[in-house]
């Protein structure tokens, strides 16, 4: 089944040329990753703008994912050579340890400034993340009621502040969007089936017949505990969309299956996590960091 994205590069042209402008004025860089997809949610461009700069990355909607796979994949980005931590934004649990894993990776740069003679220099850090991943419920938390802003800096365009977040740290008050490329349409799937992408650029009827499918493969007994159906591996799946419909009730004027309702059901719930905790990149594979 073909998933297919329509892309405009503008967009990533100009995001780029904003996140290397953002990145001079950082020190320390936390890349958010959706931990259901932190093979696609990752951007292979940003190793390279970063260069020798400090990156961190942090597992992000753990709560949503499978938690064996979330375990192998902190393996796998480990065995990158990545510092890598898990956080829950939404209750705040991990967040200490990413603030901890910040000034650990910070201390090469801290090291150097007293070296020079620069005492009590804050340490700036920028949370970059494709949309969608839960940056600005991050920075809220950071932030919280005590929102202290900085001193004006040197080189700090017009409407970008620097908030303090804890002491010594201080981060820029714009969360970087990257626009990842869509040159592979599994990326483009896993981006568009968790809400990363706006959906009028893909058809949403594929992508959830593709992650219907994909989920009777590798986690068939969620799927039908969750709708209280019953399906065979060789259910054709539009088979099972309808079967979907009738234990819902998705249904129209003379019994008509509402396929179309089906399909913003099951959207909706694999995007709040209440049909399951899944993993749509698998940790075996070769990692994009």
């Amino acid at each position: 089944m073909d998933f297919k994205i329509q892309w405009f590069p503008g967009h990533m042209t100009k995001a780029k040329r904003m996140m290397e402008e953002q990145l001079k004025l950082v020190d320390v860089v936390v890349e958010m990753l959706d931990a259901r997809i932190p093979r696609s949610s990752s951007n292979p461009m940003l190793i390279q703008m970063l260069g020798q700069k400090p990156k961190i990355v942090a597992l992000n909607k753990t709560d949503m994912a499978d938690p064996v796979k979330t375990d192998k994949w902190l393996e796998t980005l480990k065995n990158s050579g990545l510092p890598v931590c898990k956080v829950d934004c939404s209750s705040g649990k991990g967040v200490k340890q990413m603030i901890a894993m910040i000034q650990q990776v910070a201390k090469p740069v801290t090291e150097k400034w007293l070296k020079r003679g620069v005492r009590n220099r804050a340490i700036r850090v920028m949370i970059v993340g494709v949309p969608n991943v839960g940056k600005s419920t991050l920075i809220n938390r950071l932030v919280g009621r005590t929102k202290v802003v900085a001193a004006d800096r040197p080189g700090v365009t017009r409407g970008q502040q620097w908030i303090t977040i804890a002491k010594g740290l201080e981060l820029l008050d714009t969360p970087g969007v990257l626009w990842p490329k869509f040159e592979d349409p599994e990326v483009g799937f896993c981006l568009a089936v968790t809400g990363a992408i706006k959906e009028d650029v893909y058809d949403r009827a594929t992508a959830v017949e593709i992650l219907v499918e994909r989920l009777m493969s590798t986690y068939p007994q969620d799927l039908q505990t969750k709708y209280g159906i019953e399906f065979e591996a060789d259910t054709p799946v539009r088979d099972v969309l309808a079967k979907i419909a009738v234990a819902r009730g998705c249904l129209k004027a003379g019994g008509v299956l509402d396929i179309a309702k089906v399909i913003q059901l099951v959207l909706r719930d694999f995007r709040t996590g209440k049909l399951g905790r899944f993993t749509l990149d698998e940790p075996s594979e070769s990692n994009n960091n």
